[in-house]
């Protein structure tokens, strides 16, 4: 007995040193870092505005100096039209980075070397970024086009197949696995359901994710705070496989399927997935525990652009959440400036994809296009500093919404989002959702 206690606790003091290591590695920084400071706090500035940059190279907290710095600056994704070297023998530099003349941002990209290894970091700014306008346009036939889409959809029925997920439920919420019949006969979608065990009426919420082929965990975060939730995936495949299925696929059948038949609007990829979210909301206001009024999506990256999408196309949807989204004004890149991810049409897939036929495709699911028809207020976020979803995309979304809508900027975050970000829009998210 005494010798079962003393390897219980050995193994206790094991696992606490492997999670606090791995706690460690996570919050692991460089520890040289090139910070660049704009001008302006809330890193703004009007068009034909005057901006400039202070450059320090920081390590331990302490400025370098005579140190080898080079830096580009131009508009955001596009070459750079101003360069330059500085040995900084004060240890800073402050670096005049002109205005723009239309809306849009500009980036800062910095890089040096110090003891043989080489750092760099860029800061984007923004000019007149709410009078940006996106570069894509409304196709006549748009609604008529999705009108037909949803008509087809609901013509297949639902035939949903729930199967509790013990291991996943809690003392107060079930974990269902759901298969749900949409696009033709046979076709699946597959989620994760999460139902508080207390009976009455609940608000739902869609939760739609981001790009890749992932197993999607339970929205549990939500779901405790007295909410139906369900946690999509997009690609037809269950959410209860092995887990070294999903990146084989990934890498495999499913990689680049954001360019898939972009040749063909009846036949392009992300056909199935905006209907297949509309078909997600059909089952979650059929569940008897639904409360039959408040209906919410949510979603970052890929899964912002699928939470606008979703509330542009059903007017069920009372309140959305969406992140940084992407597959915003993806023609952007064609008219000299950033457009959204997939980048299509960047310049080095414009080769594969700049022709007439999927630039046609492209307006019919672009992301800006379902923002016109949005009616539901929304809560947005994203950072200035996103390489995948750059902001000059996002504000061309942004700024057609007609609907109730607030924003939340943090600048200096890339392609991520903070805690702060997430406590906010989710309390939000709860004000708009639970009456």
């Amino acid at each position: 007995m005494k010798k079962s206690r003393i390897l219980l606790l050995f193994s206790l003091i094991l696992l606490c040193y492997h999670t606090e290591s791995a706690a460690q590695r996570s919050n692991i920084k460089d520890y040289v870092r090139i910070e660049i400071t704009p001008d302006h706090d809330d890193w703004t500035y009007r068009t034909n505005e005057q901006a400039s940059f202070t450059i320090r190279v920081i390590r331990g907290n302490v400025a370098l100096k005579n140190i080898p710095l080079t830096y580009e600056i131009g508009p955001e994704k596009m070459p750079p039209v101003q360069t330059g070297k500085s040995r900084m023998e004060k240890g800073f530099l402050t670096v005049k980075a002109g205005t723009m003349k239309t809306p849009g941002f500009t980036t800062c990209l910095c890089r040096t070397e110090v003891d043989g290894i080489v750092y760099s970091n860029y800061v984007n700014i923004g000019f007149s970024p709410d009078k940006l306008e996106p570069t894509t346009t409304l196709p006549k036939d748009f609604t008529e086009f999705w009108e037909r889409a949803k008509a087809e959809t609901a013509l297949i029925p639902i035939a949903p197949l729930i199967t509790l997920l013990p291991e996943q439920c809690t003392p107060e919420t079930n974990v269902y696995h759901v298969r749900l019949q949409h696009y033709k006969k046979g076709t699946y979608l597959y989620g994760i359901l999460c139902i508080p065990k207390k009976s009455g009426k609940y608000p739902a919420v869609l939760r739609v994710p981001g790009a890749g082929v992932k197993k999607q965990p339970a929205e549990m975060a939500l779901a405790e705070k007295g909410m139906i939730t369900f946690a999509i995936g997009i690609h037809g495949i269950p959410q209860t496989l092995p887990d070294d299925l999903y990146p084989n696929l990934s890498k495999g059948v499913l990689d680049n399927y954001a360019f898939y038949h972009l040749d063909d609007k009846d036949c392009y990829y992300y056909r199935r997935v905006y209907t297949g979210c509309v078909r997600a909301l059909d089952f979650l206001c059929s569940l008897p525990e639904y409360d039959g009024e408040n209906l919410g999506v949510i979603g970052g990256s890929q899964g912002g652009a699928l939470a606008i999408v979703t509330a542009g196309l059903d007017t069920r949807v009372k309140a959305l959440v969406a992140f940084y989204p992407a597959l915003c004004d993806l023609t952007g890149y064609l008219h000299g400036r950033a457009g959204g991810w997939p980048a299509m049409f960047a310049p080095q897939n414009q080769n594969l994809n700049n022709k007439p036929e999927k630039v046609a495709t492209s307006r019919y699911y672009d992301v800006v296009n379902f923002a016109r028809f949005i009616k539901a207020p929304g809560y947005y976020s994203w950072g200035y500093n996103d390489p995948t979803c750059p902001p000059t995309s996002t504000y061309s979304a942004y700024n057609v919404i007609t609907a109730p809508k607030q924003l939340f900027i943090a600048h200096d975050t890339g392609h991520w989002r903070t805690k702060e970000q997430d406590i906010i829009t989710n309390n939000w998210f709860c004000k708009q959702l639970i009456k």
